[in-house]
């Protein structure tokens, strides 16, 4: 039987300022930033539940909703949703925070898939996840959905196979 851990373990809150650095010239933040700090707090979170090395495999959809300024605070959430055998899919919500006007928005949601390896790099197999709470069971279900997906984009399934998003279309 695998060892489990519950969802609610692999949390992670980060909180970076945007500065001068980290904009564009018309002192937005550069979406390159921003998938770095989405990289390091997903990591930390597939670490966290797996006690292990993990290794970025992929990253869905990055799409920004609201442009994030010079002078924000952004906060970074980011959570274990699903493991398979050795990867982990991981959540992560982007809230951008304008502190003397007082406005927060939520300006980016993603999906990045992490695997736990070894010290010589090959794939090791990690907990399973327990999701506890209503949304936890929601990201927990549509991540099989997910991860088909992913397969069949890259090639490593057919659609034929994917009977988790087949049942969406009968």
């Amino acid at each position: 039987m695998r060892k489990q851990k519950f969802v609610k373990e692999t949390y992670v809150r980060m909180t970076e300022l945007v500065l001068p650095n980290d904009t564009n010239t018309l002192h937005n933040l550069m979406g390159g930033r921003m998938m770095h700090w989405m990289d390091i707090v997903s990591a930390i979170a597939a670490q966290k539940h797996s006690n292990r090395i993990v290794v970025t495999a992929s990253v869905d959809n990055v799409s920004f909703r609201e442009s994030i300024k010079l002078g924000n605070v952004i906060t970074l959430e980011a959570q274990v949703t699903r493991a398979f055998s050795s990867s982990m899919e991981v959540h992560i919500t982007v809230w951008a925070e304008d502190i003397p006007s007082g406005t927060k928005v939520k300006s980016n949601e993603a999906y990045f898939t992490f695997v736990a390896v070894d010290q010589s790099g090959n794939p090791i197999d990690v907990p399973e996840a327990v999701p506890e709470t209503e949304d936890e069971k929601e990201k927990f279900a549509g991540a099989l959905r997910r991860r088909q997906l992913r397969l069949i984009l890259a090639g490593r399934m057919k659609p034929d196979d994917a009977t988790e998003l087949k049942s969406l279309f009968e």
